[in-house]
């Protein structure tokens, strides 16, 4: 309820730019907070559109301010939900501590967070709302998480950025990986380095090697030098 009058805006202007961004009317009823999502008839609807609305207004009625809930309507953004009841159950005080933790002296903590995930991040009552993309949404989640789960602020920080550059390493690996087909004109030695080398080894030690059919070669394999005799006996 709280959170109705910013989902409306001053004289309606944030409900009437959901509206112009997603094509469909918002019906909200100010005495019980329920908002009713309506699409015109007849027109093409967006399918992801309509998954998104709906999230995108629960953003903003746990926490988060329409600007920044509104990227979450872009096709590379997505939504989660954490409730913090999961993890220290209905108790206020616990629930004031862990808002705490998560927000950090003057907001440092939820800022680390959002810097090194890439993601938006509100915390408001007793539940945390998460905006990003599917790289940096869950080392965001993972990180709450730790953090919710009593983990000290510098370990969840230090592997939140060690997994961000593990994941900046895993994206320059990806855009600097060339994929070599072959052309007209061109063999398929010359595409595997290496390849034509080892192919003229092998046929030079397959050249040098006797044949066994060949009776006049292998006479002449078995022909002693002067030097050379053969001594044998039997047991």
């Amino acid at each position: 309820m709280n959170r109705v009058a910013v989902l409306i805006g001053t004289g309606g202007e944030t409900r009437r730019a959901i509206e112009k961004a997603s094509g469909a009317a918002l019906d909200v009823d100010s005495q019980s907070g329920e908002i009713s999502i309506i699409w015109k008839e007849g027109d093409d609807i967006d399918p992801i559109m309509q998954m998104k609305l709906p999230d995108m207004i629960k953003a903003i009625g746990r926490g988060m301010s329409p600007k920044r809930a509104l990227r979450l309507l872009g096709d590379d953004l997505f939504f989660q939900l954490v409730d913090m009841r999961d993890w220290v159950g209905k108790r206020a005080n616990q629930q004031r501590r862990m808002r705490g933790r998560l927000i950090g002296r003057n907001g440092r903590i939820r800022k680390l967070i959002e810097e090194h995930s890439g993601c938006e991040m509100a915390v408001y009552g007793s539940t945390i709302v998460l905006v990003g993309d599917e790289e940096g949404l869950p080392l965001a989640s993972k990180a709450v998480e730790r953090i919710l789960c009593g983990a000290e602020h510098s370990s969840v920080i230090k592997r939140l950025e060690r997994e961000r550059r593990e994941r900046r390493i895993r994206a320059r690996k990806l855009e600097n990986m060339e994929e070599r087909t072959a052309e007209e004109g061109v063999e398929f030695e010359a595409l595997v380095p290496g390849l034509a080398d080892a192919r003229r080894r092998q046929r030079r030690y397959m050249s040098s090697e006797d044949d066994p059919d060949d009776e006049q070669e292998s006479d002449e394999v078995m022909e002693l030098e002067e030097d050379e005799s053969v001594n044998w006996s039997e047991e």
